[in-house]
């Protein structure tokens, strides 16, 4: 039986861990050549590894998105090897400084900005152009929780996460016309190296105070974020565009 995006080419941000690993290797299962994206180099190439290993395809690609011409560079790769672009998960992104706004920094801001938010911008720039050539195509930028609801002490992630999912709804308006949808997951807490402050910083007092926060009990992992996104990236989701979806357990219903 023919997978969900068989046949397709599907690039991924932040894939050499958490969720854009878990997403890429579900790209895979579901017939899709992957084009993994990391700033990590031995994150990358171990899910390249795995996606192989399970008898999939993929690439990848040492890419920074907070630089431009790396963006660039990493789309012209992709369709360079495949030939195309179908689905794109814009996913790349930290956590920064939990701090009150006033004790921010502007390394900081400046950091997690470029990063989170100017990063999707530079990715949509340059796969969107692909996109229209061929005559369509499927966007999915990470955004979280933090991008509709407030949270204290997250000034500059929540700024961050805003400005994806307005991004996401101005794209959508922009190229539905042309074929390309354009949608946000918004992940609640989920198991991560992120979440757990592999990347910034330990935190696992506030993992437990997340924990108890969900309806459920427990933490997302990233495979469920993952089947959300390659859901959306499939002609399954054929009339949805400009959507924030929340993949939270039902955090933000409370």
């Amino acid at each position: 039986m023919a997978g969900r995006v068989d046949g397709k080419v599907a690039l991924v941000t932040g894939g050499g861990s958490g969720i854009g690993r878990a997403t890429a290797r579900i790209f895979a299962r579901e017939g899709a050549k992957v084009v993994v994206a990391d700033v990590g180099v031995e994150g990358g190439e171990e899910t390249v590894l795995l996606v192989k290993a399970a008898g999939g395809e993929a690439i990848f690609v040492k890419t920074d998105v907070s630089k431009a011409a790396e963006v660039e560079a990493l789309v012209n790769t992709a369709v360079a090897t495949y030939g195309r672009l179908d689905c794109a998960f814009n996913n790349a992104g930290i956590g920064g400084r939990m701090v009150p706004i006033v004790e921010d920094t502007e390394e900081n801001w400046d950091r997690v900005i470029a990063i989170n938010l100017t990063g999707v911008w530079y990715c949509m720039k340059y796969e969107i152009p692909q996109m229209l050539k061929q005559g369509g195509g499927a966007i999915v930028n990470t955004a979280s929780v933090a991008g509709l609801v407030g949270v204290q002490r997250g000034g500059t992630y929540v700024a961050s996460k805003h400005g994806v999912v307005g991004l996401t709804k101005t794209a959508a308006l922009e190229y539905a016309k042309a074929g390309i949808r354009v949608n946000a997951v918004c992940p609640g807490p989920i198991d991560t190296p992120l979440f757990r402050g592999g990347v910034d910083k330990p935190m696992p007092r506030f993992g437990e105070k997340m924990r108890e926060a969900q309806p459920g009990k427990r933490l997302g992992q990233s495979e469920e974020i993952g089947e959300a996104v390659v859901w959306l990236c499939s002609d399954a989701a054929s009339f949805v565009t400009g959507v924030p979806m929340a993949v939270d357990g039902g955090l933000i219903a409370q």
